[in-house]
């Protein structure tokens, strides 16, 4: 099983400096490029202290300037909110100057409040996504560009530089819903799998995936599907249940809660399987406990869902140091 982090930028405790959000992450990517790790995956999101990351393009040029040989994945860039050829140029320097490391990951964003500060309409988000990633391709692939769309028009265009990798970083595109799913499927994307989902959710969508892909003409075998996971680990059952459950509380407050409720994808607000909320995240989506407990965890979840990329999201700092040293030896290859 491959192993990444997916590394969000949580400003929890404001009387805390902004600035030593990112010297944490700075030092662990330096870690992950020593410790077996396959990648770093990079959460955009704006206007909020869940993860004040705005540029993972900019986070993933100084991730590639501490390490060697991490590869630099984007979970995601959220590709409504740039123009598409901007977005191009960015993900092509990056990975000319992380020496073609970067794995790009693609999503469409669903917090309306970052529409709204960009003014782009809800409605708009999903279009507006497909547009984007049809013409980043193209601008990978194309000497030039001459494109001619719903929200986007460009005429004999250059777009430098050309990506190292050839004939483009490995693409995923984020995808949480079945509409979403259904999308990539039919384009043969491969996909990025939420934290946010239960794992009978993440089962069902995986085989939905599957189902749709072969229907499309496209094959599943020898796919990576990174399926992203909070995780928490600690000493004790009861301490790993205890971060897990602050981690909860904060991501339902600021996140998925049903004060969330009529966000471009989530649209009314969710029933959490009839669960409350924080019970939900702690009994149906985190993976929390001591770090045996956690491999048993992870190995039992990797069998039963075909799982074999592992995107750990960990919940504290302790989190990623016992997975870094008790759980990725023993899971990784």
């Amino acid at each position: 099983m491959k192993v990444g982090i997916l590394q969000f930028f949580g400003w929890r405790d404001r009387s805390v400096p902004l600035n030593s959000v990112y010297e944490a992450a700075l030092e662990r990517f330096s870690i992950m490029d020593a410790t077996g790790y396959d990648a770093v995956w990079l959460a955009e999101h704006h206007f909020s202290s869940f993860s004040v990351c705005p540029s993972v393009h900019i986070m993933g040029t100084m991730a590639a300037a501490r390490t060697r040989r991490l590869r630099i994945g984007t979970a995601v860039s959220l590709a409504p909110f740039y123009n598409p050829l901007r977005l191009a140029e960015e993900v092509a320097l990056l990975d000319v100057l992380s020496g073609g490391r970067v794995n790009w990951g693609a999503g469409r964003g669903f917090e309306r409040s970052e529409f709204a500060a960009f003014g782009i309409p809800g409605e708009e988000s999903a279009p507006r996504f497909h547009e984007t990633v049809d013409i980043v391709l193209k601008a990978w692939t194309s000497q030039r560009i001459t494109y001619h769309g719903r929200f986007y028009h460009y005429d004999d265009v250059e777009v430098l530089p050309k990506p190292l990798q050839a004939p483009h970083p490995p693409v995923w595109m984020a995808a949480s819903s079945m509409p979403a799913i259904d999308w990539a499927a039919s384009h043969g994307h491969s996909i990025l799998m939420d934290p946010h989902a239960s794992r009978t959710e993440l089962i069902r969508k995986r085989r939905h995936y599957a189902a749709r892909l072969a229907d499309a003409g496209h094959s599943d075998a020898g796919r990576t599907i990174p399926m992203a996971r909070l995780v928490a680990v600690d000493e004790t059952e009861e301490k790993a249940r205890a971060v897990a459950k602050r981690a909860a509380e904060w991501t339902v407050a600021s996140y998925v809660g049903p004060q969330h409720a009529g966000n471009v994808r989530q649209g009314p607000a969710r029933d959490f399987g009839g669960k409350d909320p924080i019970d939900f995240y702690l009994d149906d989506v985190m993976i929390h406990g001591t770090a045996d407990s956690v491999v048993d965890q992870i190995q039992s979840f990797g069998a039963e869902i075909g799982m074999t990329y592992l995107m750990a999201a960990p919940l504290s700092g302790r989190s990623f140091r016992l997975l870094t040293d008790k759980v990725l030896p023993r899971i990784a290859g």
